[in-house]
């Protein structure tokens, strides 16, 4: 399961590293463009059919993508077929539909909602991203179940790619806002074609049931039944984010100050590198799995994936957080001043991972328990909606990020509560101390050197950062064994399962083997 995982993850890094960098090049090129003003506009813009967006799945990828890994680890891949096509339909009817409510609210939730009634066209031509969403998440589900990651990351690229190329041109011909919007909602629906024909590929190739019939409204049916009640949490949970979204709007006036907050969010996909493949192939993993068959599989395989997630991603966070001045600097000069802190805190979220944040979900949605994280969703939003108002409305965008952080924690709790009674497995608690403890340690040697660079340029200040931090951390982490030799062992196995890959990977792990023998010795 480990080696299927790290394969499948590695393609999700690959995918989202390059299309995140074409991404993130053009978002700088944008933004400068642009200009603070209109680059917060135009992130406003999007905010609109994004909420549209919540009412169009009903949990059915996440359905896809249970029953596909599901029905493939039991020898029944015939019904892929089924539920491919059965998603695709609901998708691309729940969209077109969608579509066109965006298109006739767009007025309404210009003028009304969002008190900008100048964006009124623009939300019209955005409204296209809600129909282009729904091709390209359908195939992210069926490649995620199926376990085919690597055409999914083409399909991220070639998105990428467009999207950027696009706008810059569109933007440079003079149309400015108009332009990108039109340009990212183009992008999308090339993007969402590409990965419904590489569906079909793989459609074209799956095993053909004795019955000829797709039996696409049971299973239909049989995707709501799962879906709905995370559909019903994601739809509170989006909302809750989008209310924040309009809070904002709403109370800060200063569009440059959303534009500095929009380039902060932008710099935290960095750290989405590490995450996201986690997050995208344990949900599968733990689809696999029977609690009551499998209990000490589920016990392991859960808290590899808390340690292991924890040991990639909290590093990258803190040095991130302490990085944040000479990163924003090193590529935006001083036009966003206000970026570098908002950067600092929205990545707190990714500390998370140390208790469990992603694995938790996926281990109760594997398990077919979706109503209960509806239960989390429903508490994570009585305590954001009140909490939200509070402090947007006193601090702005501190006060979003502080809620942000702040909802969440108490489904947290009632998340590790509830796997710890029904299927006996926890966080183990040292594990993830000693890797915060590391993390913490190279963050302050880092920031105080840093602080004394000042004067040098960003760019140096920001290299010398990321030497600094990675040494110190590995040093630490060797010191208080947050990993140790079986961790490196372990890992050595998984990487077996890239191929040609797995020397470059042996490589870093043979140096950090080298450093740990060495510390060792000398103490």
């Amino acid at each position: 399961m480990a080696k299927v995982s790290v394969r499948g993850g590695f393609h999700v890094l690959w995918g989202l590293v390059a299309s995140t960098v074409i991404s993130a090049v053009g978002t700088i090129i944008i933004a400068l463009l642009l200009g603070p003003e209109n680059y917060g506009l135009y992130s406003i813009v999007l905010t609109a059919p994004t909420l549209i967006i919540l009412f169009r799945d009903w949990g059915v990828n996440f359905a896809m993508v249970r029953y596909t890994a599901q029905d493939i680890a039991e020898n029944e891949a015939h019904h892929v077929r089924s539920i491919f096509m059965a998603g695709l339909i609901f998708e691309i009817a729940m969209g077109v539909a969608l579509s066109l409510i965006g298109f006739l609210l767009s007025d309404f939730m210009a003028v009304t909602i969002l008190n900008r009634p100048v964006i009124t066209p623009l939300i019209q031509i955005a409204s296209i991203f809600i129909l282009t969403s729904a091709l390209v998440n359908t195939a992210t589900a069926a490649f995620t179940g199926i376990e085919r990651m690597h055409l999914n990351s083409v399909m991220l690229v070639s998105q990428s790619l467009i999207k950027t190329a696009l706008i810059i041109a569109l933007v440079l011909l003079g149309l400015g806002t108009y332009g990108a919007v039109t340009g990212f909602a183009v992008s999308s629906l090339l993007a969402g074609l590409i990965g419904v024909l590489f569906m079909f590929t793989i459609y074209r190739k799956l095993p053909i049931s004795d019955g000829s019939k797709l039996e696409l409204g049971s299973n239909v049916r049989t995707m709501l039944r799962y879906g709905l009640p995370l559909s019903i949490g994601g739809i509170l949970t989006g909302f809750l984010l989008q209310y924040y979204s309009f809070l904002l709007y709403i109370y800060v006036s200063d569009d440059a100050i959303i534009g500095n907050y929009a380039i902060a969010q932008n710099f935290v996909v960095l750290i989405t590198f590490f995450a996201a493949p986690v997050t995208t192939m344990l949900f599968p993993a733990f689809s696999k799995l029977d609690h009551q068959k499998d209990q000490e599989t589920l016990k392991n395989v859960f808290q590899t994936s808390v340690k292991y997630a924890s040991l990639l991603v909290v590093p990258v966070t803190v040095m991130i957080m302490a990085l944040a001045q000479p990163a924003i600097s090193t590529l935006f000069g001083n036009q966003y001043a206000e970026a570098p802190l908002f950067l600092a805190l929205l990545a707190l979220t990714y500390l998370y991972p140390l208790i469990g944040s992603l694995s938790v979900g996926s281990l109760i949605n594997g398990q077919g328990q979706t109503t209960f994280n509806l239960v989390i969703a429903v508490i994570t939003a009585a305590v954001g909606f009140p909490l939200g108002f509070i402090l947007i409305s006193n601090y702005g965008v501190l006060g979003l990020i502080i809620t942000g952080l702040t909802a969440v924690i108490p489904g947290a709790i009632v998340s590790l509560s509830f796997i710890k009674k029904r299927y006996n497995v926890t966080v183990h608690w040292q594990s993830s101390a000693k890797i915060l403890l590391s993390s913490a340690a190279a963050a302050a040697l880092t920031y105080a050197v840093i602080i004394q660079l000042s004067s040098w340029a960003s760019l140096i200040q920001l290299i010398a950062g990321v030497a600094i931090f990675t040494l110190t951390y590995l040093t630490t982490a060797i010191l208080t064994k947050a990993f140790n030799q079986a961790d490196l062992n372990n890992l050595r196995e998984m990487f077996r399962a890239l191929g040609p890959l797995q020397r470059l990977f042996n490589m870093i792990l043979n140096l950090i083997e080298k450093l740990m023998t060495a510390l060792t010795r000398t103490k």
